[in-house]
């Protein structure tokens, strides 16, 4: 099974991490503010380290990656299973921002992977707008973003601009204790991804989106350890959490079995570097891919809606 970094794009809209650490916790659901740590947070049950964290969040599948798929499967581009750009009003709270924040990068990365310059501007706009809304807008160029996103000539530039973009910003985060707002990009951006395979799924039976479905079992136990580390002290992420559990549930039935094969030598910079080679078995049934499909629908519409 071959699973990579989860947070990818902003306008691009190409592969571009983004890392979280653990130490922050995000204010109640009414506030307008950025998220606040919670005096309750030093006492938590759990603390995860930054490092943990951060190789959790490696682990989580990329939502381009599954963008790649799904043209693979010969599925057509549907505008109307993203995101309306319009919902943005409906985001006002900083909980709210950050979660679209990851939704809208995740339909920039299906947008891109078809090659749809002509509704790239909205979505980019929307990106744009949620940031400035916790006040990480600072590190998006969203002129020149705006220029390369809609001319296919300039995608080496856009993905340069975007990781490094990203990486400014997760800095930030991280070193003003933040990392709360990165994990609900991070959880937003994995939901609309998995969302917008569900849909396809539904609408070509498509075995290889239905394999990558079945994968995810793994993917939502990491999720829900990093998310858990914020729900204690957090009611949004308390229910967020709530919802991802309901998914949870559904894959206790689907069965992952790992094949280790030879492990391969390669060279990197100059340096020899030994992959263990492995094949993972997905043993899913049609009732188990409807079930899930239905949680992870409502657990998107708890987001979006």
């Amino acid at each position: 099974m071959i699973i990579k970094r989860l947070f990818w794009g902003v306008a691009s809209i190409c592969c571009l991490s983004f890392m979280t650490g653990c130490s922050g916790c995000s204010s109640s659901e009414t506030s307008d503010s950025d998220f606040e740590i919670p005096d309750s947070l030093k006492n938590a049950p759990l603390q995860l380290s930054e490092n943990v964290v951060q190789d959790m969040i490696q682990n989580i599948s990329s939502p381009v990656e599954m963008a790649n798929q799904i043209k693979k499967s010969g599925a057509g581009f549907s505008q109307q299973i993203l995101n309306s750009p319009d919902n943005i009003k409906n985001y006002n709270t900083s909980f709210k921002r950050a979660l679209n924040l990851g939704v809208y990068s995740a339909d920039l990365g299906y947008i891109n992977t078809f090659n749809k310059n002509t509704v790239v501007v909205s979505y980019l706009l929307a990106v744009k707008e949620l940031a400035e809304g916790v006040n990480v807008g600072q590190f998006l160029d969203f002129t020149t973003l705006k220029r390369l996103a809609t001319n296919s000539t300039n995608l080496d530039s856009l993905k340069q601009l975007s990781v490094s973009s990203f990486n400014k910003m997760d800095l930030y985060l991280r070193e003003q204790n933040r990392s709360n707002v990165s994990t609900a990009i991070v959880a937003g951006a994995w939901l609309e991804g998995i969302y917008i395979t569900c849909v396809v799924i539904e609408q070509t039976n498509d075995q290889d989106l239905i394999y990558r479905l079945g994968e995810q079992k793994d993917i939502v136990n990491i999720l829900l350890i990093i998310l858990n580390n914020f729900s204690r002290a957090d009611n949004n992420f308390a229910a967020l959490v709530a919802e991802i559990q309901k998914i949870k549930d559904c894959y206790d039935g689907v069965k992952i079995t790992t094949e280790f094969g030879e492990p391969t030598t390669k060279e990197v910079d100059g340096m020899l570097v030994i992959e263990q080679n492995e094949i993972s078995h997905v043993e899913i049934t049609p009732e188990q891919v409807t079930a899930i499909i239905e949680k992870i629908k409502a657990a998107r519409q708890f987001i979006v809606g």
